[in-house]
């Protein structure tokens, strides 16, 4: 999985109806050396058109928006095919879109509730790119997409995972339950090195663009359980 920014400024774009919550972030933002606000959108729209024409590393996308939605944006940001990922910015409790957008092609997701630090080190993660802020966030984001996702299918059945070996499988079950590559190494007792390249593999393998795209896929493969257990 190649990096977005490999090295420099990360350049980024906030989209937010709340003028308040953009000037947080870019209040932070200005502090950094290494990162960067290169525009501001209210809406939707403004954002597909911004990350258009300034190509950022990140949009920071919220998802209620007036006009067209954050979802709906991300899926056209993402689709665009540039270098922009986008991570969704959500209230955790009340937003019944994560899974959606996520499926639009979002790298991760922001719960406004988080520290704006925590905020800020996240869009440098997802600038990196990696797809998940953390496994313990990745866990809730889980649970709350996968009670509304379609029910899945039994994984024998599921034709994109033919082209993946049993130890892959493995990584993959390990990956929908929101382990990190040290916390998977741990419990098949590999190197870290070992897991990023089996990581690497199903990347390719699975046409899938990041890590959150590997977890939606393996829930609906039926490898986890909407309960967060293995399935059998």
């Amino acid at each position: 999985m190649s990096a977005a920014v490999d090295h420099g400024v990360v350049r980024v774009v906030l989209a937010d109806d709340q003028p308040l919550v953009r000037a947080a972030l870019e209040m932070v933002i200005a502090e950094t050396d290494d990162v960067e606000v290169v525009g501001e959108a209210g809406t939707g729209a403004d954002a597909v058109r911004l990350a258009a024409e300034l190509r950022p590393d990140v949009v920071v996308m919220d998802i209620r928006m007036p006009g067209t939605d954050g979802i709906e944006a991300t899926r056209l940001v993402t689709a665009a095919g540039g270098p922009t990922r986008v991570v969704v910015l959500t209230t955790f409790d009340d937003d019944d879109h994560v899974y959606a957008a996520l499926r639009a092609g979002a790298s991760g997701f922001l719960v406004k509730d988080m520290a704006l630090d925590d905020i800020l080190a996240a869009v440098r993660v997802v600038a990196a790119g990696e797809a998940l802020i953390a496994p313990s966030v990745t866990r809730r984001l889980i649970s709350a997409f996968a009670a509304q996702g379609p029910a899945p299918t039994p994984a024998p059945e599921h034709p994109r995972l033919a082209v993946i070996t049993d130890r892959e499988r493995e990584i993959l079950t390990l990956v929908g339950r929101g382990l990190s590559n040290g916390e998977i190494a741990a419990e098949l007792v590999l190197s870290t090195a070992t897991v990023k390249t089996y990581m690497t593999r199903l990347l390719a393998k699975l046409d899938a663009r990041d890590r959150v795209q590997l977890v939606i896929l393996a829930y609906e493969a039926g490898l986890v359980s909407h309960s967060g257990g293995i399935s059998a």
